[in-house]
C-alpha cells in the first residue's frame, strides 16, 4: 500500500445542538453503514453520544454544535462525537442503578462498543466508540 493511502474511509457531519439533530445523526450513520452488521450498534451509539453532547455540554446551548465522525475499515467501525465543552468535567462511564433515569448512556455505550476512548481538549470532548468486525466473526479482541 502506498504511504499516503488507506483502506479506511472517514465521513464527518456537523450539527446544530438541537434535540432533533440526534435523529438526523442516526439516519446519517445508518446511511453510511448500510448493509454493515455493525450498523445498528453504531446507530445506537451515535444516538447516545449525540444526546449526551446536547444535554450535558455547551453543544446544547444557543449557537452550540456537535460534530460526528464515522471511520470505516475492514476491521473496525469507529464513531466519534465531539462536543463544545463547557461541562466542567469530562464524560465518564458511570454504572447507575437500573432504575436511574439519567447517567446510563455512556455506560451503555461501553457495553456495546469494544473500546471507548474520551479525549479532552480546550474546545471540548471527543468520545470515540470502536466496534470490531473480527468480534462478529468469532475472533477475539484485546
Amino acid at each position: 500500500m502506498h504511504e499516503y493511502t488507506s483502506t479506511a474511509r472517514v465521513w464527518g457531519l456537523s450539527c446544530p445542538g438541537f434535540p432533533e439533530e440526534v435523529s438526523r445523526a442516526r439516519r446519517w450513520t445508518r446511511d453510511i453503514l448500510s448493509g454493515s452488521p455493525l450498523a445498528e450498534d453504531a446507530e445506537l451509539i451515535v444516538s447516545e453520544l449525540s444526546a449526551n453532547a446536547i444535554l450535558h455540554t455547551a453543544s446544547g446551548r444557543e449557537h452550540g454544535t456537535f460534530h460526528l465522525a464515522v471511520a470505516v475499515s475492514g476491521q473496525v467501525v469507529a464513531v466519534s462525537v465531539t462536543d463544545d465543552g463547557g461541562a466542567g468535567t469530562a464524560p465518564k462511564v458511570e454504572h447507575q442503578d437500573q432504575d436511574a433515569e439519567h447517567g446510563r448512556g455512556l455506560g451503555m455505550v461501553s457495553v456495546i462498543a469494544h473500546r471507548v476512548v474520551v479525549h479532552d481538549s480546550d474546545q471540548g470532548h471527543t468520545v470515540t466508540a470502536e466496534l470490531y468486525a473480527e468480534a462478529l466473526r468469532g475472533g477475539h479482541s484485546c
